[in-house]
């Protein structure tokens, strides 16, 4: 199965403006998350999806394979799908999130597993006990079935009883190249958008979305304090 690794990263962040060059410990993330993914030998190779010529210029520096796309795009599924159309000889593609510059290249492995075991759309989870991040609505919580396919995403508290251990959605998804570009083509559903939670617009139209557990601990930045809370905990 031939795997293209694909990483969505765009300028204009909310919250966190020019986040992909952001500088951590000497290198700007974008150049993390790169570095990290092509590690992953389940990748037949990776590119960098931007709207932004200061990110596309930044990768083609470090050395990395980018391409630029559409600034119209709400999501980081719509970029991937937008490259993705390109690439005919791709079995699969994997979104990589941007804004984790400590992502291990054995989770991108996890996904891919998934997907050359016959998944069609595939993503991991993590066991976590941590109360705060069970009330958070900044973290996503899922539920599944006994086949480990998922059931729900919310931000919301589920299930509900609290003090208990939950399964906290880690945000890196798999597709088959054929299924991501089916996707794409669906309308957004009520229930994404009372979560802004866009898995949902798959599970509403009855695409299956296959879990894997991983042990593996990524932080996603979404704010500038949370770039000191990676350099804590990382060093």
């Amino acid at each position: 199965m031939i795997i293209t690794g694909i990483i969505p990263a765009r300028y204009a962040a909310q919250r966190f403006p020019g986040k992909p060059l952001t500088i951590i410990q000497g290198k700007p993330m974008i150049q993390w998350v790169y570095e990290n993914a092509i590690q992953c030998a389940d990748l037949n190779e990776v590119i960098v999806a931007t709207d932004d010529e200061r990110i596309f210029n930044t990768v083609h520096d470090f050395g990395g394979k980018c391409v630029m796309t559409s600034p119209d795009h709400l999501s980081g599924t719509d970029r991937c799908a937008e490259v993705a159309a390109h690439l005919p000889h791709s079995d699969a593609i994997i979104n990589i999130q941007g804004d984790e510059p400590k992502i291990h290249p054995g989770q991108i492995s996890e996904v891919a597993r998934l997907l050359q075991s016959g998944a069609s759309i595939a993503t991991l989870v993590r066991i976590s006990d941590n109360q705060e991040d069970f009330q958070n609505p900044n973290t996503v919580k899922v539920v599944r079935d006994r086949n480990n396919k998922a059931l729900y995403f919310s931000r919301t508290s589920i299930p509900h009883q609290s003090g208990q251990s939950f399964l906290q959605h880690v945000g890196i998804y798999g597709f088959k190249r054929s299924i991501l570009l089916e996707i794409n083509r669906l309308s957004p559903a009520e229930l994404e958008l009372q979560e802004r939670l866009e898995q949902l617009r798959w599970l509403v139209n009855g695409y299956a979305i296959q879990t894997g557990e991983t042990n593996f601990l990524s932080i996603s930045i979404d704010t500038p304090d949370d770039v000191k809370k990676l350099t804590a905990i990382f060093g």
